[in-house]
């Protein structure tokens, strides 16, 4: 149980198409009422914003009580590249496009009561996931899902969309993407894994490999049904090579947050993955990170959220 008096609020004004602009005002307007100390943070880039949350958790004695993201599951990952490590935890007011994370721990998307769920004090720890990828040489935290191949191009270009709002954009940009090259060769390294041996290397097409921390991405899409937050292992969704029908076929059902069980689909679990694929970029919690081979790793019990 934390006491909260005092919060970093973290807001991007393009979270949800302008969606976490109105957001972040509502918030500061409900903490002032229950008189909670504010201070907002709002970079004109996400390096900006993580070196801004950065300077206001770099003084022991004047740092705040909670560091508030006010947007998506793309803002807190900014956040966390920041916050990881310094024993603060983390609220959520649910502003974006998907708000997987707030989903999954059971944040309401309503404004006054996110508010109220930080203020209540009730921590959850749950692990994170890092992705290195080759070109990068630096490890980025990421709370949902980091997407290669098609997923990430999917992201990359639902980012882009103007229409239509919400989860659906992610369906019409899966359609625009189906047109162009679809499998590719994957190599995928396990370690520690509790159903192979270390060492473990599939190689096999694949249309897209996703690594989730958590069940949902892109606004409810069931990718990883099997996730579990705080297991210390982060799960692999392999989409094997499949007609551009199938695919078409799968992505209602996606989109709906159903489970689905396909022969050219395979779940595997591990604290350590390394996958390779020509040209395939990748995505983490909706943000690009770069381009394959990349390396994943578990991060158990990296951060406390504030949770209802």
């Amino acid at each position: 149980m934390s006491i909260v008096r005092s919060v970093a609020l973290v807001t991007n004004p393009l979270s949800g198409h302008g969606k976490g602009a109105l957001v972040a005002v509502e918030a500061v307007n409900r903490f002032a009422e229950r008189g909670v100390q504010v201070t907002e943070i709002r970079g004109d880039s996400a390096a900006e914003t993580e070196r801004l949350v950065r300077k206001a958790l770099a003084d022991p004695d004047a740092r705040p009580d909670a560091v508030v993201a006010a947007g998506g599951d793309g803002l807190t990952c900014v956040v966390l590249q920041a916050l990881v490590g310094t024993g603060i935890p983390l609220g959520l007011i649910p502003g974006g496009t998907g708000n997987d994370l707030a989903r999954e721990l059971g944040v309401p998307d309503d404004t006054a009561a996110a508010v109220a769920a930080v203020l209540g004090g009730n921590t959850r720890t749950i692990d994170l996931g890092t992705v290195e990828t080759d070109e990068s040489g630096r490890a980025v935290w990421f709370a949902t899902v980091t997407g290669t191949g098609l997923d990430a191009r999917v992201t990359l270009r639902a980012n882009d969309l103007r229409w239509p709002n919400g989860p659906m954009r992610y369906t019409v940009a899966a359609l625009l993407e189906l047109v162009g090259k679809l499998a590719v060769p994957y190599r995928i390294e396990l370690t520690g894994s509790p159903d192979h041996p270390d060492g473990t290397v599939l190689e096999r097409d694949a249309v897209m490999v996703a690594v989730g921390n958590t069940r949902t991405y892109g606004g409810g899409m069931l990718i990883a049904p099997d996730a579990v937050i705080d297991d210390g292992l982060l799960d692999v969704t392999v989409v094997g090579a499949m007609s551009r029908l199938e695919m078409v076929r799968l992505l209602p059902a996606l989109s709906s947050g159903k489970r689905i069980d396909h022969p050219a689909m395979l779940q595997l679990k591990a604290r350590e993955i390394r996958l390779t694929a020509p040209g395939a970029p990748a995505t983490a919690d909706g943000d690009p990170v770069g381009l394959l081979p990349a390396l994943f790793r578990a991060g158990p019990g990296a951060l406390d959220v504030l949770v209802p």
